[in-house]
């Protein structure tokens, strides 16, 4: 019986030691936890354009050929519109052999693909650009993709406001007990993905138009389809919510 008690009395003793010694105690005693969203608000300032380039062909160097020159053509398109080189992106041409159901054999044609980009600040240039670029039988416009050419920025002015409301709030429920926010003890963060970003894909529906423009027409090549009107760029908002936990003084 004696060591049941004195067993209790350790666990009892140690216990107690155990919470003088643990700060987490008083830390949840004295401190505020607050939630808070906080949003920002922009027009959209940087518009991307892609283009496909694909051309096809029996020879090799004949189909290779005609899909460097028609990228020689969109880049210049680019720059006669006042785009500068930084602002082009182009990756290397890829080569398809297409070898009619046998490998065997010599490949019967080649598919020569590739995609360039352009960074278009002045949104008056890409009614021009596109228009310009439907002349070219091998470049096929793909997207359009209106965002912020700095969305970091546009991030933190929402953290920004987020980190706000979040005093506020505490500084509101302190006050109707007398007491004030003291220092920051833990933050937690979210900035969520960004809202309006429009990226308006095309390649599709000039491809239907293509083909029922060739079925109608009677061809067995399909006729390049004129781009289709420009869309509207709607407002980006960026959205952050951020847990804070403040101590109490």
């Amino acid at each position: 019986m004696k060591r049941i008690v004195l067993g209790i009395s350790c666990v009892l003793l140690f216990s107690l030691a155990t919470k003088a010694q643990n700060p987490e105690v008083k830390f949840i005693a004295d401190t505020l936890v607050v939630q808070a969203d906080g949003t920002f608000e922009a027009d959209p300032d940087l518009a991307t354009l892609t283009f496909d380039i694909s051309s096809q062909d029996k020879e090799l160097k004949a189909a290779y050929d005609k899909a460097s020159q028609s990228t020689q053509n969109i880049v210049a398109l680019a720059e006669k519109n006042g785009l500068k080189k930084e602002d082009i992106s182009s990756g290397a041409l890829t080569v398809t052999p297409y070898y009619g159901g046998d490998r065997k054999k010599r490949a019967k044609s080649f598919l020569v693909q590739g995609q360039i980009a352009f960074k278009v600040r002045d949104f008056s240039k890409l009614g021009a650009i596109m228009e310009q670029s439907a002349t070219d039988e091998i470049t096929d416009f793909r997207s359009l993709t209106y965002s912020l050419a700095d969305e970091e920025a546009a991030k933190q002015h929402a953290v920004a406001e987020a980190m706000k409301r979040a005093i506020g709030r505490a500084n509101a429920a302190l006050e109707q007990k007398g007491q004030k926010v003291g220092a920051l003890r833990f933050a937690s963060l979210d900035v969520k993905q960004l809202m309006g970003v429009a990226r308006f894909d095309v390649i599709s529906e000039n491809q239907i138009a293509q083909l029922e423009y060739a079925g109608q027409a009677g061809k067995s090549k399909a006729v390049a389809a004129p781009p289709p009107p420009l869309p509207r760029p709607e407002k980006i908002t960026v959205s952050a919510t951020v847990q804070c936990a403040f101590q109490i003084q």
